[in-house]
């Protein structure tokens, strides 16, 4: 029984934790996301550049 009891503690004091968490307001979140999407696809298109500059250069060196 000592098991179900520290679990039944654990969660307990993992709720009460929770009712202390400052959660997010829906337009930081719409926010983030926009900027996480962004940074997403910028890093994408930077690195699909380099994959091809080095593609090619290895290319020249092979032929």
């Amino acid at each position: 029984m000592e098991k179900i009891d520290r679990a039944k503690e654990f969660f307990a004091e993992s709720k009460q934790e929770l009712k202390k968490v400052t959660w997010p307001t829906k337009q930081q979140t719409i926010t983030s996301t926009w900027v996480v999407m962004a940074v997403t696809f910028v890093l994408a298109i930077f690195l699909g550049l380099v994959d091809l500059g080095f593609s090619k250069i290895i290319g020249y060196i092979l032929k």
